[in-house]
């Protein structure tokens, strides 16, 4: 199983974010920079973040984004379920498309759908304020130190 690319984007938006106080504005652009992702990309993932009220945009000449709320309110397992739209680990996991001879004695997909929750109920388990618990190294990995 992989997230997407927009999944992990979205991460890193709020670790970056996270790891400035509530009083510092962070750049789409800076963290285009630290992250190498494009500006463009970001900024649909910023404008998808704020809608769902985990970032708080400030326009203007000095604006930027910051945290909506504290690092420790964001759940990492319910903003991944809510930026992820495939869980089907499997064919047999869609009805529409599960032509699989074998699919209605098969327990496999029980299985991952097993696995799939625990994964989940794992994730369910952190914030982002979990995720930042390491903020001095973070902070000197992105530059944010110099």
């Amino acid at each position: 199983m992989q997230l997407k690319k927009y999944t992990d984007y979205a991460l890193r938006i709020l670790i970056y974010t996270g790891t400035k106080s509530n009083t510092e504005l962070s750049s789409i652009k800076e963290i285009s920079e630290v992250f190498n992702i494009s500006q463009h990309h970001l900024g649909k993932i910023v404008f998808e973040l704020n809608k769902m009220q985990l970032l708080e945009t400030v326009r203007g000449r000095n604006g930027g984004i910051r945290l909506a709320k504290p690092a420790e309110e964001i759940n990492v397992g319910l903003l991944v379920r809510s930026l992820e739209s495939d869980f089907n680990l499997l064919e047999c996991f869609d009805k529409e498309t599960d032509h699989c001879v074998i699919s209605p004695a098969c327990t496999l997909k029980h299985t991952l759908n097993r696995a799939l929750h625990a994964f989940f109920k794992v994730l369910e388990d952190y914030t982002i304020k979990d995720l930042i618990v390491n903020e001095q190294e973070l902070r000197s990995l992105m530059g944010m130190d110099r």
